[in-house]
C-alpha cells in the first residue's frame, strides 16, 4: 500500500489564492494540480486526466507552485537556454573577429578553415552545424550567387536565339 501524500497546508493556502487570482490557463492548471490532490485525493494519473496534461506534468506544475510560494520574486524558469554552450557569447564574438576582417572586403569565407579553428580553440572536434549555427547566431548569413552573371547581355542571348542553328550536325569523331 502507497504511503499517505502529505500535503502542506501553506502550498493548499497558496494554490487557492493562486487560482482565485488565475490569469492564465497556465496558472489555473498549476493552481489546480495542488488542489484536486490535496482536497479530493485524487492521484497524479486522475490529476493528469482532468487536467488534459501527462503526469509527469501534474509534478511540474505542483513544484512550481511551491517555488512560487519560497520565491516569490523570482520568474518562472523557461525551458531552453543555451544549456551546453562551449563558449559565452563574448568569447564567440572575439572568436569569429579575426574572420569577419577576412570576409569584411566581399572575401569569401570557407567553413573548413573556420571549423578547425573552433576545434582546435574548444580542443574537440566539431560538426559542421555547430559552426553554421555560430555564425547564424551572430547574424552572418550565406550570400548566394547571382542567378545571372553581371557581364551577360540581354540582347546578344535574344540575337543569339533568334540566329541560332536551326539543326545539330554531327560531329566527325562519334562515341
Amino acid at each position: 500500500m502507497a504511503r499517505p501524500r502529505l500535503v502542506d497546508a501553506r502550498v493548499v493556502e497558496h494554490a487557492k489564492k493562486l487560482a482565485a487570482q488565475a490569469k492564465s490557463t497556465d496558472d489555473l492548471r498549476c493552481a489546480q494540480a495542488v488542489l484536486l490532490p490535496a482536497l479530493l485525493s485524487a492521484t497524479l494519473e486522475q490529476t493528469a486526466a482532468v487536467l488534459g496534461v501527462g503526469r509527469a506534468t501534474v509534478g511540474r506544475y505542483q513544484a512550481k507552485v511551491r517555488r512560487r510560494l519560497t520565491h516569490p520574486a523570482q520568474l518562472d524558469a523557461q525551458w531552453g537556454g543555451r544549456r551546453r554552450a562551449a563558449m559565452s557569447l563574448q568569447e564567440e564574438r572575439e572568436f569569429l573577429e579575426p574572420w569577419a576582417e577576412l570576409s569584411a572586403d566581399g572575401g569569401m569565407l570557407v567553413v573548413g578553415p573556420l571549423r578547425a579553428a573552433l576545434a582546435q580553440r574548444l580542443g574537440r572536434p566539431v560538426t559542421h552545424s555547430v559552426v553554421y549555427r555560430l555564425l547564424a547566431r551572430h547574424g552572418w548569413r550565406k550570400v548566394a550567387p547571382d542567378t545571372r552573371h553581371p557581364k551577360s547581355d540581354p540582347l546578344e542571348q535574344e540575337q543569339w536565339k533568334k540566329n541560332a542553328p536551326k539543326c545539330w550536325r554531327p560531329t566527325s569523331n562519334p562515341r
